[in-house]
């Protein structure tokens, strides 16, 4: 998959705006951003469950 242009991006804001409406992009756009920021929060948890468990497994090695 390439990345979103310009272009690309307006086509597809334009065509939530027709499928959605004005009044429920709003609460689209919030809801998609609490989504992005819990899952950034729950690989950044993941992560430091794998630093934690890896830093574990050295102690009793060493």
């Amino acid at each position: 998959m390439g990345r979103i242009g310009a272009g690309e991006l307006i086509l597809i804001l334009v065509i939530a705006l027709v499928i959605f409406g004005p009044s429920k992009l709003p609460e689209i756009g919030q809801a998609v951003g609490k989504s992005l920021r819990e899952f950034k929060n729950a690989a950044k948890g993941l992560q430091t469950d794998i630093e934690d468990t890896t830093s574990e497994g050295d102690k009793k090695e060493g």
